[in-house]
């Protein structure tokens, strides 16, 4: 697949780049997806949730009516489940949910990934660029330029560019990444791809060997 290159002006270039069948014309997996984004959320949550058991919650342990005669069932302390305040039972406690999954699975799933991405026309390759200054609206007028201001964009450079992520990390629907740190939560979480045209050979070198 062969693919036009941009400015940042939204103005189709000379260029093109030819995307690798290896990585970005796969057959998908989709169980390989879902077991990649599975283990990109679970290792993301903290785990501190917690909750009070009874032997944990503050108060009296005195015996709170006669066990019997009251017409009603018998209880022994008022940090009893069944009451109000009381203690819970098998609460949530502190854990990790860290799993492993192995290298190979986790690259055919960002192939996967980027197949789909291709398939539905969402990837946008840019000639690399950089600003002189961090401003917000610099990025603001890369997003005009392609009509994306109210879409979810994934920007991929090859390396990273202070001067263009302190201009786009205000915007909620964008987000920044380097061509090595790609992964398949990202990539499927955006309606579009901006990549740098320099990005595309470090995608290819790092899905196609090994």
């Amino acid at each position: 697949m062969e693919l036009a290159v941009y400015n940042i002006n939204g103005n189709k270039t000379d260029k093109k780049v030819k995307l690798d069948d290896g990585v970005f014309g796969v057959k998908p997996n989709d169980h390989a997806i879902y077991l990649d984004v599975r283990q990109h959320l679970a290792n993301a949550r903290q785990g501190t949730h917690k909750a009070k058991e009874r032997g944990e919650i503050k108060g009296s342990t005195r015996k709170i009516k006669r066990q019997k005669g009251t017409g009603t069932a018998r209880a022994g302390s008022i940090k009893n489940p069944l009451f109000r305040g009381g203690g819970r039972v098998f609460g949530p406690q502190p854990r990790d949910y860290y799993f492993k999954l192995n290298k190979k699975l986790k690259r055919l799933a960002r192939k996967s990934a980027l197949t789909y991405k291709a398939k539905e026309d969402s990837i946008l390759v840019v000639e690399d660029f950089s600003f002189d200054t961090p401003k917000t609206k610099n990025f603001v007028s890369l997003l005009k330029s392609f009509d994306l201001q109210n879409k979810k964009v994934l920007v991929v450079l090859p390396t990273t560019d202070k001067n263009v992520y302190l201009s786009l990390r205000n915007l909620q629907q964008a987000r920044i990444i380097n061509a090595t740190d790609i992964n398949t939560y990202d990539v499927l979480n955006a309606n579009k791809l901006i990549i740098a045209q320099s990005s595309i050979e470090i995608i290819e070198k790092i899905h196609t060997n090994n």
